[in-house]
C-alpha cells in the first residue's frame, strides 16, 4: 500500500488526518459544526481577505476535517465537496466546459451521467462523446480543438472495463486536456488517479467513504491549483452545498476505510470464484480474476479491489430470474453500493451502451459483497439458484 504525502503509510494517514488542534486540548475526532452565519469578534477580522471560514454554505471546521482527509487519501491538494457523487461529475464538467465545446465520456460511465450529457449539457451547446472505454491511448484520435475534458470510469461500476488512465493522460496532456476519473470503484485506496496523471479524481462519498448507506455526497479532488479554483468557484455559484452532519458521518467513515475494504475485497473475490463454478454463470466480471480482459492492467496500476463486480447469468424466463432474487436474504434488492451490506441486482447494459456493444447473453448481475460472513453469502446464493432451478 502507497504512503501519503507526508511518508507515512495511507492507513496512518486516514486514522490521523484531519483531527481538531484548536487549544490545549482536543477531542479525538471533530465535533459536528453546524453553521449558517459566520461571525467575526472586530472590524479588522470582518474585512481580513482569505478567512478561513465565511459563511456556512462555505464549510465549517467539520468540512475542512473531511476535505484534509480525502486530500491524504487522493495525494491533491484541494479537494471540494458536492451533495452527491452525480453533483461532483456534473459541477466538474460545467467548470471545464462551456457552450461550443467538446467533452468526450467513457461508454461505461455510470448510467445517470449518460442522462447529464444526452439531456443537459448538450441543452447549452456542449457537445458530447461517448468513447470505447478499452480505447487507452488511441482516444487522441477523438481529441478536437474543443475537447475540454476527458471523463473516465475505471472500473465501469456496470461493466467493469478497466481503463489504461495513464495512456490516457499522456494523449491528453498534449492537447492540454483535462483527465476526469470517476474514482469511486477503488474508493481512492487502491488508485490513485491523481499520481496515473489526470487532473480531478471525483468520488461519490456515498459509497466506500462513508461506508454506511446512510448519507449522500461527492468530492473533486485537484493538484492543480487554477483547476481548484474553478471548482470551486462553480460549487459556490450553483449553491452547492453539504452539511455538517453529513460531513462528520463521512470522515467517520475514513477512519475504518481500510479495514472494512479488506473485507469487502476479500469477499467479492471468493463470491465471484464461486460464482465461476456455477452452471448457470456464463461470464464473472471482476477485474481481480486472471480471466478478466483488462486484468493486466488492473494487476499494473492497482493496488486491490473493492467488493463491486458482476457476473453474467445465462438465458432464462423472467419467472426463473424473479425466483432467484426473491429467495435471497442477505443480499438486498437497491440502488448504490459500497455500505456494510450486500446488494445484488439486474442491469440492462444495452440500455446503457451507444459507443460499444455490449455482447454477452443473458442476465448482468451486478453484485455488492458486504461486510457479512461469506459462508452466509455463499449459502444465500445457493439458495437463490437452487430456486431458480426449481419449477
Amino acid at each position: 500500500m502507497s504512503k501519503d504525502k507526508s511518508g507515512r503509510h495511507i492507513k496512518t494517514g486516514l486514522v490521523a488526518s484531519g483531527r481538531p488542534h484548536d487549544g490545549t486540548s482536543y477531542p479525538v475526532s471533530q465535533p459536528v459544526e453546524r453553521a449558517s452565519t459566520i461571525l467575526y469578534p472586530t472590524y479588522d477580522s470582518f474585512m481580513k481577505k482569505n478567512k478561513d471560514y465565511v459563511y456556512g454554505r462555505f464549510g465549517t471546521r467539520s468540512h475542512r476535517a473531511l476535505t484534509e482527509s480525502l486530500c491524504e487519501l487522493e495525494k491533491g491538494d484541494y479537494t471540494h465537496l458536492t451533495p452527491s457523487g452525480l453533483s461532483a461529475i456534473t459541477t466538474c464538467l460545467l467548470a471545464l466546459a462551456k457552450t461550443g465545446d467538446h467533452i468526450l465520456i467513457t461508454d461505461s460511465c455510470y448510467d445517470p451521467v449518460r442522462s447529464i450529457g444526452d439531456r443537459f449539457l448538450n441543452r447549452y451547446g456542449i457537445e458530447v462523446e461517448y468513447y470505447d472505454p478499452r480505447a487507452g491511448g488511441d482516444i487522441a484520435a477523438l481529441l478536437k480543438p474543443e475537447t475540454k475534458a476527458i471523463l473516465c470510469e475505471s472500473p465501469g461500476s456496470l461493466t467493469f472495463e478497466v481503463q489504461d488512465i495513464p495512456a490516457i493522460t499522456a494523449a491528453a496532456r498534449s492537447r492540454n486536456v483535462p483527465v476526469v476519473v470517476d474514482n469511486t470503484w477503488s474508493a481512492g485506496y487502491f488508485f490513485n488517479p491523481l499520481e496515473a496523471g489526470a487532473t480531478v479524481s471525483i468520488q461519490s462519498i456515498t459509497k466506500y467513504i462513508a461506508g454506511h448507506a446512510d448519507c449522500l455526497m461527492g468530492s473533486m479532488t485537484t493538484n492543480d491549483k487554477a483547476i481548484s479554483t474553478r471548482l470551486e468557484r462553480t460549487t459556490r455559484q450553483l449553491g452547492l452545498n453539504v452539511s455538517a452532519d453529513d460531513a462528520f458521518l463521512a470522515h467517520r467513515g475514513v477512519r475504518s476505510l481500510s479495514s472494512r475494504l479488506k473485507v469487502h475485497e476479500a469477499n467479492a473475490l471468493e463470491l465471484a470464484n464461486w460464482l465461476a463454478l456455477q452452471p448457470d454463470v456464463t461470464q464473472i466480471l471482476h477485474p481481480a480474476r486472471p480471466d478478466h480482459p483488462d486484468h493486466a492492467l488492473w494487476k499494473r496500476d492497482f493496488s486491490g479491489a473493492s467488493g463491486l463486480f458482476g457476473f453474467v447469468l445465462a438465458p432464462c424466463p423472467e419467472k426463473q430470474l424473479a425466483r432467484f432474487f426473491d429467495s435471497l436474504s442477505y443480499f438486498g434488492m437497491g440502488y448504490s453500493w459500497g455500505g456494510f451490506e450486500s446488494l445484488i441486482i439486474p442491469c440492462p447494459v444495452a440500455e446503457y451502451r451507444s459507443a460499444t456493444p455490449w455482447d454477452y447473453e443473458g442476465t448482468l448481475i451486478r453484485v455488492h459483497a458486504g461486510l457479512e460472513d461469506i459462508t452466509d453469502l455463499v449459502n444465500d446464493l445457493e439458495t437463490g439458484f437452487q430456486a431458480m432451478r426449481n419449477e
